[in-house]
């Protein structure tokens, strides 16, 4: 299996609220149902307030590269990945567990 760990944060002067953030939150909530190489999945924002703590968090599993390939490749991904371009940076780890 490998997990697929993506942290966001939102640009100077976003908020959640924005109604840009509040669609790329939605169009990654519906990824669960839409992409059928995922094997778990959880999207949420962040809790903590503590300066360094990103704000959104994506965490998922596949069963292997292969998937985790299709899942990057799939349309309804690569969608919300081009909303959250336009106010967010984001880091991604991916491994094996």
């Amino acid at each position: 299996m490998i997990r697929h760990l993506v942290l966001f944060k939102l640009n100077e002067g976003v908020d959640r609220d924005d109604p840009r953030v509040v669609a790329g939150v939605r169009a990654f909530e519906e990824l669960e149902t839409a992409i059928p190489e995922l094997r778990s999945w959880e999207c949420a924002w962040n809790v903590s307030d503590r300066p360094i703590a990103y704000d959104y968090a994506i965490n998922c599993s596949v069963d292997d590269t292969d998937a985790l390939q299709r899942y990057l490749d799939h349309p309804a991904h690569q969608a919300g990945v081009g909303q959250w371009r336009e106010f967010a940076t984001w880091v991604i780890a991916d491994y094996p567990f």
